[in-house]
């Protein structure tokens, strides 16, 4: 693994928090996550940053030596962003009008809809695409200047990644659903008890945050553990729960294919936020109050191709687009 920036923001956080779960909190992370990728760090870098016991944690020499450098490197990094923002405003018109949209997704749905509606509103700009399954690799290039914005989603009331001086709007909150094979014996009910799937395989999609651990607990409210899990893309997923082999968890928004349904679970113990990022100091930032109106459209049409949703959204008012 190469060491990378948002690598020591991570150990600077556990310095400065003084504790490997103060700074899970303040970085917007689950702490056996935080903990994990703590360990893979302290792995490339050849050693143990940190003394850890029921007090907290301490850098050790090694952790010194990695601060010393971050603490050079992490602000030198701001600098050079904010002077490539400068340099980036002569791509804009002289009227002002932003020139150029770099939009970093992670699977939404509303990342169609907002190409769709730049390109109508703007037929004369630059409009580009980055899909990760990370939404804290896409905070990391809103900060190093490679992406205008981000359409990313959080679990439920989950803080979007932290960054340094990131702006985020909500977009919209959507309940979990589940897809099942049309032969499925459930898959004609309007929606489906999460207990009452406690024997099925299940198939996610991989990303960062605490949506795992979020799902664990909300098996273990219904009674069960979670038997094998199959993470993967989004295609797989799919093919998965056609064959019947696996329940698939998907966004409320998802299109559906041959040979599935969507069902919601009762009473949405899953929910997912989706929020609109970007630098405030970076030249897009003007552009941000248009690009939350077109997100929340797309959004919006996203919904209406969705029958059972829309419905579902009847009977559920704290849910869907953000007015």
């Amino acid at each position: 693994m190469d060491l990378e920036l948002r690598h020591l923001r991570i150990v600077r956080a556990v310095a400065e928090a003084g504790s490997v779960s103060k700074a899970a909190t303040v970085l917007g992370l689950a702490q056996p996550a935080l903990t994990a990728q703590l360990k893979r760090i302290e792995r490339a870098l050849g050693g143990a940053l940190f003394e850890r016991d029921h007090t907290g944690a301490r850098p050790t020499a090694l952790g010194e030596l990695v601060l010393t450098r971050a603490r050079v490197l992490l602000p030198a990094a701001r600098q050079l962003q904010e002077e490539a923002a400068r340099f980036a405003r002569f791509a804009d018109n002289a009227d002002g009008e932003q020139q150029r949209y770099r939009i970093g997704a992670t699977n939404s749905p509303i990342l169609g809809g907002l190409v769709d509606r730049l390109a109508a509103a703007h037929p004369n700009a630059s409009v580009s695409t980055h899909t990760s399954w990370s939404a804290n690799e896409l905070s990391e290039m809103l900060m190093l200047g490679r992406l205008d914005f981000a359409a990313v989603g959080v679990c439920g009331d989950s803080s979007p990644p932290s960054g340094e001086n990131l702006s985020w709007r909500s977009v919209a909150l959507d309940a979990v659903c589940i897809l099942l094979g049309e032969n499925h014996p459930l898959a004609g009910e309007p929606e489906v008890e999460l207990g009452a799937l406690a024997q099925e395989n299940w198939a996610v999609t991989p990303g960062d945050g605490c949506f795992a651990d979020c799902f664990a607990a909300a098996c273990a409210r219904a009674g069960f553990t979670p038997r094998t899990i199959y993470e993967t893309d989004v295609a797989t997923c799919v093919h998965l729960a056609q064959l019947g082999r696996a329940v698939a968890l998907c966004q409320a928004t998802f299109r559906l294919t041959p040979g599935v349904t969507l069902l919601p679970i009762a009473g949405a113990p899953l929910r997912w936020r989706q929020v609109l990022g970007w630098h405030p100091e970076s030249p897009a930032a003007e552009a941000a109050p248009a690009l939350v109106v077109h997100a929340k459209a797309a959004h919006m049409d996203a919904v209406r191709r969705s029958q059972r949703y829309l419905n579902w959204l009847g009977a559920h008012p704290g849910f869907g687009t953000v007015p």
